[in-house]
Formats: C-alpha cells, structure tokens, sequence
C-alpha cells in the first residue's frame, strides 16, 4: 500500500508543480483515496451497470432543447449558485458503496422539494440502495438515478435520512410508506450532449441529477480549480453527481457540481467542471430532471 500512495504522492506532485506554472486549471491533493490504485478507487465509488443500462432512450421522456431555451432566456441568468438559495442539503460520504446514483437522484429531488413547499429534507439514500434493487438497481454495486426515481414513483415516495439513515452497505428493504416525507411525479431526460440544454434546464427547473467519467486518477485526487481532464471519456460514465449551478471565472466557464465522498474532498466536497468544453467528462450525457 505504501508503494502505491507513493506513486499517487508523486502524480500529485507533478501536477501541482504544472499547476503552480500556470499550465493547469486545477490543483490536486492527497486524500483518503491515497492508497488505491485508480482500478480500485473506480470499483470502490463506481455505478458499475451505467454503461449498460444508459444508453437506452425512449424520446417521449425527453424534454425539448427548444422548450428550455425559450424559457431560460427569458430569465437571462450568466450564473447560479443553489446553495446560496438554500437547495441543496449538506455533502455526505457514500463510503465503500457504489451508491453514487442514490446521492444524485436524492439531491436533485431533495432541491425540487424545497422548491415546492420550503422544506429542505435530506431524502433517504439507504432506503434506494436498498428497495430500488426491484426496479433494476444493483444496491451497492451501482445503478441509475432514473431507476430511483421510478422505484420513488412506484413506492408513493421517500423517507428521510432520519427516519431511514444511510449504513454504506447493502441491506434489506424496510421502508415505510407511514414515514413518507416526499413524492415525485414523473422524471425527464435532458437532451444528449447539449451543454446548453443542461443550463437552461438548471435555470428553469432546478439542479439536475447528471453522470460523469470520474476514473480517472486526477479526479481522485482533485483539490479545487476547474477540472478538466484530457483522460475523461462522454462513453465511460461511471460516476452520478448533482449539478447545482454554473458561473464563469476570469474567462473560464464552469459547472458547480456536489459530490457524495465527504466534505473533505475537493471544494468542500464540491468539484467545478470546465463547461462548454466538448462536453467534459460527458457531463451532459444522462442529465435527468425530477418533477414533483
């Protein structure tokens, strides 16, 4: 193990020493993951059944590029932020599952919910893990947000952490249709690979429960910056997160997006992606809209 935090030690480094002449938009830096490899660390945080199960599309469940953009250009924003309005729940660790897709749909629903009725509630990730196994998720080997929502519109809702708290492992389904505290109607694709359908849905609708390529080494160990990563795929989508906004920085555009691997990650457990930039790291490969 020594041996490989060494290597990862030495990557860091040298990136950093780019970083500090200028010629990289990103800073990296040591943190838990220190001692896997990249293969470990993507089997460790991975939806591994993404692949598979992402590609298919049916079109009566995709929102018009048309449709977002007449709306969102009404509003004209050149940012937003969802924490500043008081939408997105604090960061958590999903652990050693691969529970990336229950930390993505809950978010996304979670800021659709306080939209709604003013209550911020963080939602139940263990409760998906657990009971959407019946919709074609994998528990902690991976799934799909989408197949967590159709598991929440099936079920009559969700419950809240509280009431049903997230244990990093697979266990057997006890929800509790008393303890319901949110529902959701229906859920939306956004249009593939369009960057600006993304941030007039963000705009217009609210943060978007997205999948990107996150196996890649610098992604491991990203600190803060823009990132962006010549290594990153829009095919190998192995990683669900919450868009919650976008902003520009200098003349660098970005996305602001939350992440489930702790505070302690990146920017406060944020990451910021570089945006219109050819669709980096797939960001706007399998962006999913929850209404509720």
């Amino acid at each position: 193990r020594r041996e490989i935090w060494e290597e990862n030690y030495r990557a860091i480094e040298d990136h950093n020493k780019r970083y500090r002449e200028g010629k990289e938009t990103y800073e990296m830096g040591m943190n838990q993951f220190g001692d896997l490899t990249t293969e470990e660390f993507v089997k460790l945080t991975k939806m591994r059944t993404l692949s598979r199960m992402a590609l298919t599309r049916s079109t009566n469940v995709m929102l018009s590029a048309t449709d977002l953009r007449l709306a969102a250009s009404k509003l004209n924003f050149t940012g937003i932020d969802y924490r500043t309005m008081g939408y997105v729940t604090p960061v958590q660790n999903q652990g050693t599952c691969g529970s990336c897709y229950a930390f993505s749909a809950a978010g996304a629903l979670e800021a659709q919910w306080k939209k709604k009725t003013g209550k911020l509630i963080t939602l139940s990730k263990q409760q998906l893990v657990d009971c959407s196994t019946s919709v074609g998720n994998a528990g902690c080997r991976g799934g799909l947000a989408r197949l967590s929502y159709d598991y929440i519109i099936k079920n009559g809702g969700i419950q809240a952490e509280a009431t049903y708290p997230y244990a990093m492992q697979n266990k057997i389904c006890t929800g509790d249709k008393s303890k319901i505290v949110a529902t959701l109607s229906e859920w939306k694709f956004l249009p593939v690979g369009d960057e600006q359908a993304l941030q007039d849905a963000l705009v217009t609708i609210g943060p978007v429960a997205v999948a990107i390529d996150g196996s890649t080494i610098n992604f491991q160990f990203y600190r803060q910056g823009i990132f962006s990563d010549s290594k990153c795929t829009i095919w190998n989508l192995s990683h669900a997160v919450v868009l919650i906004g976008f902003g520009t920085e200098g003349s660098a555009n970005y996305w602001t997006i939350k992440n489930s691997w702790g505070p302690y990650w990146g920017e406060k457990g944020y990451f910021r992606l570089a945006k219109n930039k050819g669709n980096q790291c797939g960001i706007s490969q399998s962006g999913v809209v929850p209404f509720v």
